[in-house]
C-alpha cells in the first residue's frame, strides 16, 4: 500500500501526458516530485509552475537527464510511487534512431530504475510504455489468436531501420521487467497507450500528437489521407489510469489503453461536422500505389511500411484497464474537438 503523504515522483513532468498527471495528482492534495531536464527553460515549465500554484498540493521541481546515471536519485528518494512517464516519441523519419530514440529510451529506463534500487523505499513503478511495444505493424494482428492485440503481444519485428519508435518502446519496456525480475522490493505496472490524443496543458507543438492534429486541419493533408487506422485515446484517460494503476494495490502488469480503433479519415470527418468550413479538413483517403511512389519522399514511409499499414483494420483489447483500473473512456468527439479548441485557444492551427 503506498503511503499517500509521501512525495510521488512524476519524470519528464513538461511532457503531453505527464503534465495531467501532475496536475491530477496536485488537484487531489499529493506531494509531487516532478522531473524536467532544464529549470531554466521557463518556456517548458511555466504551465506547471502554474498548475503548482492553483492547487492544493505541493510541487517541486527536480532537474534530470535520461542519459546520465544517478541525476534521478535525489528526486527518487523518499518516495514510494514512482511514475516514469520521460521518453522520447517520434513519429516518421528520424536521422540517428540510435541516438534520438533507442538509447534515451533504453538508458533512461534504465537509470531511473537503477536509482529506484538505490533509494531502498520505492514500493512501486508505474511506467508510461506504449501498444508499440506489443506490435510493429497494423498487418501483425492478423498472427494474434482472436485478431486482436492484448497484454500477452510482444512486438518483435521492429528494429533500427523499420519502426525505430517502436522498436525503442520495447526495448524501454523489456529492460524495466529485465531489472524488476532481478529483485523483490518494488513491483512495477506498465500503461500501454495507443495513439494519444486531447487537448494538452502546454503550448507546446513538437509533440508527434499535436503535429497530427495541426496536419488535419491546417491544411498540410488536405489533399487525402492514407487508409490508415490506429487505436486512440484521450490524454486525460491515460493520465488518470497512471494515478489508478500506481495507487491501486491489485494493480498488476501491462495495461493497454485504448478508447477505440478509428481510420484517420474518420477522424477528419469528426473535425468536419464540429468545425464546419473552418478550415481544409481532408475529405477522402489516398490509393495505396501513391504511397509507395511519394510516401518515401514526402514522409518518410518505406515501402515497408506502406506495405504493412495501409489498407488493414486494428483491433485492441481494453477490457483490463476498464475493469482493473476502473478506466471510463472518454468520447472520441470529446477528445478531438477539445484537441482543436485547446489549440485555437493558444493560437497554434497556424503559428509557430
Amino acid at each position: 500500500m503506498i503511503d499517500n503523504k509521501k512525495p510521488i515522483l512524476v519524470t519528464g513532468s513538461s511532457g503531453y501526458i505527464a503534465s495531467w498527471i501532475v496536475q491530477y495528482l496536485l488537484e487531489d492534495g499529493h506531494h509531487v516530485r516532478a522531473t524536467v531536464r532544464d529549470k531554466k527553460n521557463k518556456k517548458k515549465i511555466d504551465h506547471l509552475e502554474k498548475i503548482g500554484t492553483e492547487t492544493k498540493g505541493k510541487l517541486e521541481l527536480f532537474e534530470a537527464d535520461l542519459n546520465l546515471d544517478g541525476s534521478f536519485d535525489e528526486a527518487i528518494k523518499g518516495c514510494e510511487l514512482v511514475i516514469h512517464t520521460a521518453s522520447p516519441f517520434v513519429i516518421g523519419k528520424v536521422k540517428n534512431p540510435l541516438k534520438d530514440l533507442i538509447e534515451p529510451a533504453e538508458n533512461g529506463t534504465k537509470n531511473v530504475l537503477d536509482g529506484v534500487n538505490r533509494s531502498g523505499g520505492v514500493k512501486r513503478v508505474v511506467l508510461t510504455s506504449s501498444v508499440a511495444a506489443m506490435y510493429s505493424d497494423s498487418i501483425d494482428v492478423s498472427q494474434t489468436p482472436k485478431g486482436v492485440f492484448n497484454e500477452e503481444c510482444w512486438n518483435t519485428k521492429s528494429n533500427l531501420k523499420h519502426n525505430p519508435y517502436s522498436y525503442s518502446k520495447t526495448l524501454a519496456e523489456k529492460k524495466a521487467w529485465e531489472i524488476h525480475n532481478q529483485q523483490n522490493e518494488w513491483d512495477l505496472i506498465t500503461i500501454n497507450p495507443s495513439f494519444v490524443l486531447g487537448p494538452s496543458l502546454s503550448e507546446r507543438i513538437d509533440g508527434a500528437s499535436v503535429d497530427f492534429m495541426r496536419s488535419l486541419v491546417n491544411g498540410k493533408l488536405a489533399t487525402g489521407v492514407p487508409k490508415t487506422e490506429m487505436g486512440i485515446v484521450d490524454v486525460r484517460d491515460v493520465a488518470k489510469a497512471h494515478i489508478k494503476a500506481g495507487l491501486n494495490p491489485s494493480a498488476k502488469g501491462r495495461h493497454i489503453l485504448a478508447a477505440r480503433s478509428i481510420s484517420i479519415l474518420e477522424i477528419a470527418k469528426i473535425l468536419k461536422e464540429n468545425f464546419e468550413n473552418k478550415y481544409r479538413i481532408p475529405k477522402k483517403e489516398v490509393p495505396k500505389f501513391v504511397f509507395y511512389i511519394l510516401g518515401p519522399i514526402i514522409a518518410g514511409l518505406t515501402w515497408e511500411w506502406v506495405s504493412k499499414n495501409i489498407g488493414y483494420e486494428i483491433k485492441f483489447d481494453n477490457s483490463k484497464s476498464i475493469k482493473e483500473l476502473g478506466i471510463n473512456y472518454t468520447d472520441t468527439k470529446e477528445t478531438l474537438v477539445s484537441h482543436i479548441e485547446q489549440l485555437e485557444k493558444s493560437n497554434l492551427i497556424f503559428n509557430k
